[in-house]
């Protein structure tokens, strides 16, 4: 048997906004709310993944890394220059401005107001 991820719960202060700020960014598709009282604002990153953000008082924050392609990277960078959302290529200075990435050609870190952290890196 192939074990895939199917969903993961992202904690957020509001959902549906928080579940809007990332497809914004990422160029994605938010889904319908989800869950016994529609208490989960999914957003489709591929055929197989969900994230499935959900209200909370107090969220966690967690750390979210993306694999893009370099069209794909390049439309998320501009998408973020755009909407003035701080970004950079550390999750110690994810507001520096850089995307020269220790791990990758080009990467980037942003923020969203839970203190989840996105990750996105492109392989040039």
């Amino acid at each position: 048997m192939t074990v895939t991820l199917n969903h993961t719960i992202v904690t957020a202060l509001d959902n549906q906004e928080a579940a809007r700020f990332l497809a914004t960014i990422m160029g994605l598709e938010c889904l319908p709310p989800d869950g016994s009282h529609g208490h989960f604002a999914p957003v489709r990153v591929n055929d197989e993944l969900t994230l499935d953000f959900m209200t909370v008082a107090d969220p966690a924050g967690h750390h979210l890394a993306f694999d893009v392609d370099v069209d794909t990277f390049d439309q998320i960078l501009e998408r973020i220059h755009a909407l003035g959302v701080p970004y950079g290529n550390s999750p110690r200075d994810p507001a520096n401005g850089r995307v020269d990435h220790p791990l990758c050609p080009r990467g980037l870190f942003f923020t969203d107001t839970a203190r989840n952290l996105y990750e996105v890196m492109s392989p040039r």
